[in-house]
């Protein structure tokens, strides 16, 4: 899927958890002008936690870049992608419940196999 960034959610309340991230993105979307820049797949349930990715056009990620500037820069993380998460998880950090989000790619590379 070229053009688009896959990030793995887990959370707790998927409900409130899946409305938090449409809200913000929506929000997003509206911000720099976008549309229809996200979508989100259907939870599967394990472990007590729902599982599911949400995919993000880089170009929305690219117009937040240049609308914040040098505050997107001195985001925590590496790369794009990574500055990208903090600033979703900082705006949904009281919004939504326990839930974690990382980059899908790097999740399956990774030792562990978690997704």
């Amino acid at each position: 899927m070229e053009g688009k960034i896959n990030i793995n959610v887990s959370a707790v309340d998927y409900d409130k958890t899946s409305k938090a991230l449409t809200h913000q993105l929506s929000l997003l979307e509206e911000m720099v002008h976008g549309e229809e820049d996200f979508v989100m797949t259907d939870s599967e349930f394990a472990f007590g936690w729902h599982f599911f990715v949400l995919s993000v056009n880089r170009s929305l990620v690219q117009k937040l870049s240049e609308m914040m500037g040098s505050d997107f820069e001195r985001l925590k993380g590496k790369g794009m992608e990574k500055k990208f998460l903090t600033w979703l998880t900082k705006n949904l950090e009281n919004k939504s419940p326990r839930f974690k989000i990382a980059i899908k790619e790097e999740m399956e590379s990774s030792k562990f196999g978690i997704f």
